[in-house]
């Protein structure tokens, strides 16, 4: 399993990004799972939390299958959290929906907008 609490550096840009990914596993109700990316610019204290629950047709990681991994089915489309691309993509999808903020505070974003947004333009670059 990997190390949820672990800091990465993504560069975008001028910008440097921290990120980790961080699961909550409920054994007992999957639907009080949830898997979050955390992503904040290096200096600043504003953070953004990109968070995926479960739901109809969609699945996030809870020990069954690879970590940090949520998608959709029966599609049987997924995307690793743990994947510095799929940040860098989640991230940029994010800034072009007017998500990314610059004070000091937390925002959490629904992660399935953002996935829906993401497989959407992959799937027409196909």
């Amino acid at each position: 399993m990997k190390d949820d609490h672990r800091l990465r550096r993504l560069v975008d840009g001028d910008t440097v990004w921290l990120w980790s990914v961080r699961q909550k596993v409920d054994r007992d109700c999957y639907e009080n799972c949830r898997t979050t990316l955390s992503l904040h610019r290096e200096g600043s204290r504003s953070r953004l939390l990109i968070v995926f629950r479960p739901g109809p047709n969609r699945a996030v990681s809870n020990t069954y299958f690879d970590a940090g991994s949520v998608g959709t089915f029966p599609e049987g489309e997924w995307l690793n959290l743990y994947e510095p691309k799929t940040v860098h993509r989640l991230l940029r999808t994010a800034a072009a929906r007017g998500e990314l903020h610059t004070e000091p505070r937390t925002r959490e974003v629904d992660g399935w907008h953002l996935y829906e947004t993401l497989m959407a333009a992959q799937n027409a670059e196909a």
